[in-house]
């Protein structure tokens, strides 16, 4: 029987966006393989089947905007759902038993044995996900030592080993959702003390202690930013200081970045506001209560809508605020001791980052939602070390180049700031990275096109047949097949890092497609091995694809060389970026009738301008120039396509 696919729990966020989608109908599933991967402005989530079984519907496309409890397709649930339902409704009652939970793990770990590791308290979070798993069954580890790393809308949290031991077993896995008091595993403990011996109750002590800063806001006017509650740390250190006095903050804003050692955590505005000053500076130890700033309210209602401090809870919020404001007539030098840019990285990362003088603001995250890994920390380093000594630049974003520092814009007149869309970010960045890593040189030709464009429109009665519309991009496709078998010195990739040419096989063909959201390069395969009127039926079929958001990731993943036409728009020539690792890439731009001698007179003639640019660590310009004279020739007499 099928069953309604529904969106859960979005941690908040009221409508997120569909960025892929993972299954087809059809298509088999076990439970918890991802069948959306979904955005919104704080977090990218993949969306799991509720059972295991066959996928009968999908309701949605890539683009839309959906919500929680919206149906985004049905499955049939194949064998073993039942054991799924029955454990679904056994973990039901886990929340009348969170809260004692841990108890038991530390009992069993004074004495030794195989203990229970839990989910400690997660500083009010309800739920988290799991976006890395630190350890592997049969691994020994430290009291204290990460076991997992999750991950809520405000902080990153490695979650420590309760004690020295052995891990047994991991019952979790990344993308999971987790709560306080979960089982996540089991480890065999060596012995001694658990690692945390504290009753429950003083982690519930400072729950209070985020409140005061409240009470002011209810009539707007100016009002302390005191540190909330740090999830049962004493003292953080600040390590990054998002605002400065006077900007305009939201409610739940970054003010502050802190770190402890098991945790990341941004600091929110607790209401909507002002900034009139900041009083503490990056790497000054903070704890709850603390007041590290004041803002003017907006006015309304608070950001916590609770009750007023109770009288225990006054002198924590008041004491520390004198040390925190004598440090307010140096907050100029906070910028100097900041990454280049906010990162996201866990505690652990930090601290390598710290260690080897990496500037975390330069290094390219490779881990979920471009999490910094301490791989990526080491590669970086890696790679400038090897730079400085081969006597270059060492590695750095933008090539060691130096940021463009904009000025206020709205000094000269009325100006708005539109975020940039997901595609023209990708977009952006990979232009970036191929302008700045391409040595590019560009070699310009005309191709007379008349008998192929008399051939291409003596062909409409048949593509009305057939339906489809045989354009001239099926011929280019076609000819460049031909060009790319005819000079395979154009079918490589270069692997620098290895000093070597990686030789493709194959030929598939990018073609560029100008879509309102941007541009996308969607891939044919084969090239080669299809008719005209098979690759006219493909460019038509991925060009609405494109149009219609429906592309997948595949769809545009594996061309070796690209196709880049501007003839339906104008222009006379032009210089398109090679799209790296692809190593040349051809721009067409709009046919126009010419003058042409041919030995005896000047007859007309439709000429095609080619723009050919090329990587020029693997092609030189006389390479270059044969594979446009390839082109040329194709172009202009058809029956090269039989040769």
């Amino acid at each position: 029987m099928a069953e309604d696919i529904r969106v859960p729990d979005l941690g908040g966020s009221d409508s997120v966006e569909v960025i892929e989608i993972s299954v087809s109908v059809g298509d088999s599933v076990a439970e918890e393989d991802p069948i959306l991967v979904l955005e919104s402005d704080k977090a990218t989530v993949e969306l799991p089947a509720p059972k295991a079984g066959k996928i009968t519907a999908l309701n949605v496309s890539v683009g839309d905007k959906i919500s929680e409890g919206d149906v985004v397709g049905q499955l049939e649930a194949g064998e073993g759902s039942d054991a799924d339902d029955a454990s679904d409704a056994a973990e039901a009652p886990a929340e009348e038993k969170e809260p004692e939970a841990a108890a038991p793990a530390k009992e069993q770990a004074a004495s030794g044995g195989v203990q229970d590791i839990t989910v400690p308290d997660l500083g009010g979070a309800d739920s988290v996900e799991v976006i890395e798993i630190s350890v592997s069954e049969g691994d020994s580890v430290e009291e204290e030592a990460a076991i997992l790393v999750v991950e809520s809308d405000k902080a990153t949290v490695e979650l420590p080993a309760p004690a020295a031991g052995t891990i047994k077993s991991i019952s979790v896995k990344v993308g999971d959702s987790i709560s306080e008091g979960d089982v996540v595993g089991q480890m065999e403990v060596t012995g001694g003390a658990p690692a945390e011996s504290a009753p429950a109750a003083e982690a519930e002590k400072p729950a209070q202690a985020s409140q005061p800063a409240s009470a002011p806001a209810a009539s707007g006017g100016v009002e302390d930013i005191t540190v909330p509650d740090l999830g049962g740390s004493a003292s953080v250190e600040v390590i990054e200081i998002s605002v400065s006095a006077g900007d305009q903050v939201a409610e739940e804003d970054p003010i502050l970045v802190v770190e402890s050692d098991k945790a990341t955590v941004e600091l929110p505005s607790p209401s909507a506001g002002t900034i009139k000053s900041i009083s503490v500076k990056v790497g000054d130890s903070i704890s709850e209560g603390d007041v590290v700033g004041q803002m003017e309210v907006s006015g309304g209602a608070p950001a916590s809508s609770e009750p007023a401090p109770q009288p225990s809870s006054q002198p924590k919020s008041s004491e520390p605020a004198k040390p925190a404001a004598s440090a307010a007539p140096k907050p100029s030098g906070e910028p100097a001791a900041q990454p280049s840019k906010r990162v996201h990285a866990g505690p652990a990362v930090r601290r390598l980052a710290r260690e080897l003088g990496a500037d975390l603001g330069r290094v390219q995250g490779s881990g979920p939602k471009n999490r910094i890994l301490k791989e990526d920390v080491e590669a970086y380093v890696k790679r400038a070390l090897s730079q400085v000594q081969e006597g270059g630049a060492p590695a750095a974003g933008g090539a060691g180049l130096p940021a463009v520092k904009l000025p206020d814009f709205s000094q000269f007149g009325e100006v708005e700031r539109v975020g940039m869309s997901r595609l023209m970010k990708l977009t952006a960045d990979s232009m970036q990275r191929s302008w700045l890593n391409v040595p590019h040189v560009t070699q310009f030709e005309e191709a007379d096109i008349s008998e192929m464009e008399d051939f291409r429109k003596s062909m409409k009665a048949e593509g009305e047949k057939r339906g489809v519309k045989l354009t001239p991009m099926a011929f280019l496709l076609k000819i460049c097949a031909k060009a790319l078998e005819a000079h395979p010195n154009f079918n490589v990739s270069l692997d620098m890092e290895n000093k070597e040419i990686i030789q493709k096989r194959y030929i598939h063909i990018g073609i560029a497609v100008d879509t309102p959201d941007g541009l996308v390069v969607p891939v044919i395969r084969n090239v080669d091995q299809k008719g005209l009127w098979e690759l006219a039926e493909e460019c038509q079929v991925l060009a609405q694809k494109a149009r219609d958001k429906k592309l997948s990731p595949k769809d545009m993943q594996g061309a070796c060389f690209t196709i880049t036409s501007l003839g339906g728009i104008g222009g006379t020539a032009f210089t398109p970026i090679v799209n790296t690792p692809e190593v040349a890439i051809l721009g067409v731009s709009r046919s126009k009738m010419a003058p042409v001698w041919d030995g005896a007179a000047f007859q007309p003639r439709l000429m095609l301008p080619l723009s050919l640019s090329y990587d020029h660590r693997a092609i030189n310009g006389a390479d270059a120039a044969r594979f446009t004279n390839t082109l040329r020739a194709g172009l202009e007499d058809l029956r090269q396509l039989l040769l």
